[in-house]
């Protein structure tokens, strides 16, 4: 039996992000195949230190106490992962780099992993120079010393090539549910009617775009709203309350909302899609977005641009930004156009059977396959005259080196 341990999430069931989602999908569909897999689940606070195992629909859950949350906790709890994996039979795959410093001890006692290397982290702005400088370096030992790389975007997988050539790399983007239908009655609490609402569902932070979409949209008075989903507290955080100021009465502010039916009844009746995020791969929410055959309104760039495809709205300033809202405020036709092309869109590249699939035939290909063997393409990328956005992406990044 084939056996695999899934590290760098919270853990399963997903409660948390994408990376949560992406490893209960994938550990149930391998577990439907035959796998024997587990995956490690931290728990906060915990007065206890022992780490116990329980099962969960076939999925062996191995929890792993740390004393406090946070940051702190979350390294803690890697360290402790990582340590426990490196002397159980079995492959890993790691969803993310940020501590892959501790990944080293996997080649001490020659473990064969995978690393989903995620997006771009040490870039974002959000982040203090010493935070910066820690995803830099966990950067460098993951391309530099990791068996197999995984990126989830084009552009990434052209990041990573460009920065480490010697490294083996296989691109697979990260998956989403086909929505067909969603109870409208979940919009009652929000005060919002089907087809009149834009809706965005990010963490509310600077390279999410998210003031300058607040801008726009109350620019003027409106017979749409505008429905931000993601935690908001302009008491305490000064980002926020600049939103705050900005917001016309037509901005609403549920909050962070986890209930899978109430999102999925959002997503499904909303008018367009807002997707601000400047910096990542393949995003988990714009995902989500093509999947319910959602229009999309997304910051121009070239993460954003392949995952939705050409057929979508696309800004780069505020200006922009507002003249898409007038447009679609009233633009029916243009609105249906779009929510067809998401739709093939979303077939094309990011059905879960798809991607858990291609999932599978990598971590089933023998490490003896690699050993001693050239860096091997396992997805023809777009030539250079198709996508110049991807190509003038990583020239620019090469240029930092």
């Amino acid at each position: 039996m084939k056996q695999l341990y899934i590290l760098g999430t919270r853990g399963v069931p997903a409660a948390h992000g994408g990376f949560e989602t992406f490893a209960e999908h994938l550990a149930l569909f391998l577990v439907a195949r035959g796998w024997d897999v587990s995956v490690y689940c931290q728990e906060d606070n915990a007065s206890f230190q022992d780490i116990r195992e329980e099962s969960w629909r076939g999925v062996r859950r191995i929890i792993v106490p740390v004393g406090g949350s946070g940051p702190l906790a979350t390294l803690l709890f890697d360290w402790r992962c990582v340590r426990h994996a490196a002397r159980r039979p079995g492959d890993l795959l790691v969803l993310g780099y940020n501590s892959a410093l501790f990944n080293l001890i996997f080649l001490f006692f020659g473990k064969f992993f995978f690393i989903n290397m995620d997006g771009i982290e040490w870039q974002r702005p959000k982040w203090s120079l010493p935070i910066k400088a820690w995803f830099w370096l966990n950067e460098q030992i993951a391309g530099r010393s990791s068996p197999h790389l995984i990126a989830d975007h084009p552009a990434i997988e052209r990041y990573l090539r460009a920065r480490y050539p010697k490294a083996r790399i296989t691109m697979i983007a990260y998956g989403g549910r086909h929505v067909t239908e969603a109870c409208a009655a979940s919009l009652d609490r929000f005060g919002l009617t089907p087809g009149t609402y834009y809706l965005s569902v990010c963490r509310i932070e600077p390279d999410n775009s998210m003031l300058e979409l607040v801008q726009a949209f109350s620019a003027e008075r409106r017979k749409t709203k505008l429905c931000v989903v993601g935690g908001f507290q302009p008491d305490t955080n000064a980002y926020h309350r600049k939103i705050r100021d900005a917001a016309s009465e037509d901005v609403i502010f549920p909050g962070a909302i986890y209930e899978q039916e109430a999102i999925t009844s959002l997503r499904f009746h909303l008018r367009a899609y807002c997707h601000g995020h400047q910096h990542g791969g393949t995003n988990p929410s714009l995902v989500e977005a093509l999947g319910a055959g959602n229009a999309v309104i997304a910051h121009d760039n070239a993460f954003n641009r392949w995952t939705a495809g050409a057929d979508q709205f696309y800004f780069d300033s505020v200006t922009g930004l507002k003249a898409i809202f007038d447009r679609l405020d009233q633009d029916d036709e243009a609105l249906a156009n779009a929510r067809k092309a998401s739709e093939a869109r979303f077939k094309e590249d990011f059905d879960w059977d798809n991607i858990l699939s291609q999932y599978e035939t990598l971590l089933s290909t023998s490490r003896s396959r690699f050993r001693g063997a050239e860096t091997a393409d396992h997805r023809l990328l777009p030539s250079p005259t198709d996508e110049p956005q991807l190509n003038q992406l990583v020239a620019g990044e090469s240029d930092q080196n």
